[in-house]
C-alpha cells in the first residue's frame, strides 16, 4: 500500500481532548472512517482527507514556495501518542489551519509546481520514485487542489487538523 498523507479535522473541543487523551483521539478517527464509509457518494465536507502517496512531492513543493505552515508533517506533536503509522501523530491549531487556508487560497496549482519537473521530483528521491510517469505532476496538483479545500472548509469551522502519516 506505502505511505500516505492523512488528515483529520477536529473541533476545538475535541482537539482538547485529544491533548489529554491520544487514544481517544486515535478512536476518534476510527468512528469518523465509520461514518464516512456508511456514507454512499461523496462525502460534501469530510472530516477525513488523505494526499494519498502525493505528501512528500506536497511537502517538496510547498518547501520550495516558503509556505508559512508545515501541512504536510503538522507543527506540534500529539502529546503521548503512539504511532499512527510512520510516526506519531501531529497537529496544526484553528490559528495555524486558518493561515494555511489563507496562504493555499494564495497559492495557485500552477504556481505550487511552477519551474518544476519531473526529473528534479527524481533527483530529490521523493517518494514514491515514479516521476518519469506522464501526468504524475498533475497529480500532485490535483492532491493540493482537494488539500486546499479540506483547510478551506476547517478554517471556515476554526477547527484544528491532526496528520500523519500512515
Amino acid at each position: 500500500m506505502g505511505m500516505t498523507g492523512e488528515y483529520v479535522r477536529l473541533t476545538a473541543a475535541e482537539l482538547d481532548r485529544a491533548l489529554g487523551d491520544p487514544e481517544w483521539a486515535r478512536e476518534r478517527v476510527g468512528e469518523l472512517a465509520e461514518a464516512a464509509d456508511a456514507v454512499e457518494g461523496p462525502v460534501p465536507e469530510p472530516r477525513l482527507h488523505s494526499t494519498e502517496k502525493t505528501w512528500h512531492a506536497l511537502d517538496f513543493l510547498l518547501r520550495r514556495r516558503a509556505f508559512p505552515v508545515d501541512i504536510v508533517f503538522g507543527e506540534d506533536d500529539l502529546p503521548g501518542a503512539a504511532e499512527w503509522g510512520h510516526g506519531p501523530p501531529r497537529y496544526l491549531t484553528p490559528d495555524r489551519v486558518r493561515l494555511a487556508a489563507e496562504a493555499l487560497a494564495a497559492l495557485t496549482p500552477e504556481a505550487l509546481d511552477e519551474d518544476v519537473n519531473p526529473a528534479d521530483l527524481t533527483a530529490a528521491e521523493i517518494y514514491p520514485h515514479i516521476w518519469e510517469r506522464d501526468g504524475t505532476l498533475d497529480w500532485v496538483t490535483a492532491e493540493y487542489q482537494e488539500l486546499a479545500r479540506f483547510f478551506r472548509i476547517a478554517a471556515r469551522y476554526r477547527q484544528a487538523v491532526v496528520l500523519w502519516i500512515g
